[in-house]
């Protein structure tokens, strides 16, 4: 498949955080990086000329944009350190040793340790991070510190080298950090009920510690601590903001796979995330082309298999959003909560942006193959005979009862075609009767078109629920156009959609094209109404409170309202007041008029 040309991929970008891959023309890797905005990060590299000569030969080699969308900034940043780590772009200097992120550890041993690393060791000691905040986790190692006296010595207390007296206190038991278990003056299940509640502030469920923490803040402060009070405070303020965890690097999952699917009538789009020590470091997005009515399973088992078979995949697990059969040598996971639905989630959501540039890339490059495609969504969605090219939406507008119109607008290949709006007074009704106003304006639409010989529409579209749709119904009946021309009514609280003669209403994806095209639609309807019965309403507000001069014109007095906002004012104002606005003959008119009133 061609690629598209940069300034499309560009113009297509989201506006979400994530982080975008540089490629050139061989499809090497030059450059990563990180953005809160991803459309307005990569553009900034095209609308201007750079200082440094590095960053123009790179703008000049850029063929290909690649990029991955995640939830958070502090996502970005750790994906971007991890693939630069990974694929070592070019371009790329910053982040090319091998440094990581900071972990908190808890080791893996009798009365465990808690601190500080940048090294994971596989040895069954927990790790909870990795913190882009420095200033966060010092704050949590100070915090733990403060609340719960840990030992800091890397002693090997057995159970037989503390009865052998084999280690004595240090200088931390006697100021108090530290309560002894070295020489057996704290149990083993005291010091690990402290672990316990340090494991669950690190997890991000620290309520109860957060008690702790208070009552120790209020000690400070009525033994007039103020500065150790405030401190305490502080810390606590940041420990509420603290955020527990990163999708993007998780101890928990190593050496998995993770694909997902987003579908629609003419292609699917498969996402591929690999992760490798808990850290994503590939993700590949696959478009599919539909031959025949092929399901998702089919067209993902398919993607798995030629995407582990390109990029050389050996993990035993992977991670897919339903049951798949891929032989036993396989694990198949479906998750439903967790880290790993996190981590499938992620894709899904990749994958649903990929699909969204596509089909803005083809609306731009191919918009007749645009149209199509939506046009074949709608008829599939709302279960109509034909494509729907030409509909037609009608809404009433009326306050009171007074002024009652109705407007009727018209899409063709899913866009307003504006010409063919039309208006309507109504005339056979008296009173605020939306349901009979419905019956006439329809009727007399289609009276027209049948007369004229005019094509009619695929598709009515009815601004409101059944019983304004029953109401058009009978004009329709009349009309003899039952079965000839679909009609649907639409509800506006909740976008239901009813059937002719069926009480249950369709619900369509709030996300959905073909509820889009209909949303517009009825919004325009809508707007085009209230504007039509608005001028009405003016006009007949108007003529109520001017009285007809002789000689003056409609278009004269709404000249002469609009310059002196009210009759009122009007009839005060001199003669040299008025003709400086209308002339010296008709001011002269008008104030006669209003003097001879007088007299």
């Amino acid at each position: 498949m061609q690629k598209p040309a940069l300034d499309l991929q560009i113009l297509t970008l989201p506006d979400n955080p994530g982080v975008y891959q540089y490629y050139d023309k061989d499809g090497k890797i030059l450059y990563v990086g990180k953005a809160k905005n991803l459309k307005k990060r990569v553009s900034s590299y095209f609308n201007k000329i750079h200082d440094t000569a590095k960053t123009n030969v790179l703008v000049k080699k850029i063929v290909t944009i690649k990029h991955i969308v995640v939830p958070t900034e502090t996502d970005a940043l750790l994906l971007e350190n991890n693939l630069i780590k990974t694929l070592q772009p070019r371009y790329n200097v910053l982040l090319r040793d091998d440094k990581s992120y900071p972990w908190i550890c808890i080791k893996k041993e009798p009365f465990s340790r808690i601190f500080l690393t940048r090294r994971m060791v596989k040895d069954g000691s927990e790790y909870f991070g990795p913190y882009t905040n420095f200033k966060m986790v010092h704050t949590i190692l100070d915090l733990i510190k403060e609340l719960y006296p840990l030992r800091t010595c890397n002693y090997d207390l057995s159970e037989s080298n503390i009865n052998s007296g084999k280690f004595k206190v240090c200088l931390e038991y006697h100021i108090g950090n530290c309560k002894g278990p070295c020489e057996g003056l704290e149990s083993l299940e005291e010091y690990q009920r402290q672990v316990n509640a340090i494991r669950e502030i690190l997890k991000g469920n620290f309520k109860e510690s957060l008690k702790d923490f208070k009552k120790l803040m209020n000690t400070y402060a009525q033994n007039l601590q103020f500065e150790e009070a405030q401190k305490i405070k502080e810390k606590i303020e940041v420990l509420e903001n603290y955020q527990s965890r990163s999708t993007i690097i998780n101890p928990k999952i190593t050496n998995i796979d993770v694909f997902s699917i987003v579908s629609d009538e003419s292609a699917a789009y498969v996402n591929f995330l690999q992760i490798s020590h808990g850290s994503i470091i590939r993700s590949h997005t696959l478009e599919m082309k539909k031959k025949l009515d092929e399901s998702d399973e089919e067209l993902l088992e398919l993607a798995i298999v030629e995407l582990r078979e390109r990029f050389q995949l050996l993990s035993k697990e992977i991670i897919v959003p339903f049951e798949l059969d891929l032989g036993e040598n396989i694990k198949v996971t479906v998750p439903q909560l967790g880290d790993k639905k996190q981590i499938l989630d992620l894709s899904i959501r990749n994958a649903k942006f990929y699909r969204i540039e596509q089909l803005k890339q083809l609306q731009i490059v191919d918009p007749d193959r645009h149209v199509n495609r939506i046009m074949a969504q709608m008829q599939k969605d709302l279960r109509l005979p034909v494509e729907p090219r030409h509909i037609e939406c009608f809404d009433n507008s009326n306050i009171q009862g007074t002024n009652p119109v109705a407007a009727c607008v018209v899409f063709k290949d899913g866009k307003p075609s504006k010409k063919d709006y039309r208006h309507f007074n109504v005339k056979t009704v008296e009173g605020p009767d939306d349901f009979a106003s419905m019956t006439e304006i329809v009727y007399r639409r289609y009276k027209r078109l049948l007369d004229e010989n005019e094509p009619l529409p695929q598709l009515i579209i009815i601004d409101g629920g059944k019983g304004q749709l029953s109401s058009a119904l009978k004009s329709i009946d009349e009309l003899g156009l039952r079965g000839k021309i679909a009609i649907i009514g639409i509800a506006k609280r909740l976008e239901e959609l009813f059937y002719p003669g069926d009480s249950i209403p369709l619900y369509l994806d709030k996300k959905s094209e073909t509820l889009k095209v209909i949303q517009q639609l009825r919004n325009e309807a809508h707007r085009f109404g209230i504007t039509f019965h608005r001028d009405k309403r003016s006009k007949a507000a108007l003529n109520s409170s001017v009285e007809s001069i002789p000689g003056i014109g409609e278009k004269t007095m709404t000249t002469l309202i609009k310059h002196f906002k009210s009759v009122k004012r009007l009839k005060l104002a001199t003669e040299k007041e008025i003709s400086a606005v209308v002339g010296v003959s008709k001011a002269k008119k008008i104030v006669e008029f209003y003097h001879s009133k007088e007299s």
